[in-house]
């Protein structure tokens, strides 16, 4: 990462009014920090979020699914047989 006097130097025009940036504006390393931390726990939670859903879809609904269809085909096959 540069430094920071050599970034305080950057002048960025806007239009008539050119706008300096100046150490004050600059983020802070616990600015810095603070803002990783809070992407690493965004992420963690997606992934805990992704984790509840797959238990949820895949091994709950979809054999539940499974086994109704097959209860309900066997019950079927049942009368046929027997009626």
């Amino acid at each position: 990462m540069t430094d920071r006097t050599d970034l305080s130097k950057i002048i960025a025009s806007e239009g008539d009014n050119p706008l300096i940036l100046t150490p004050e504006n600059l983020q802070s390393q616990e600015d810095v920090e603070l803002e990783r931390n809070l992407r690493e726990l965004k992420f963690k939670q997606e992934l805990r979020k992704d984790w509840i859903l797959f238990i949820v879809r895949d091994v709950v609904i979809f054999p539940a699914a499974i086994l109704f269809i097959f209860a309900a085909s066997g019950y079927s096959l049942f009368l046929h047989i027997h009626g």
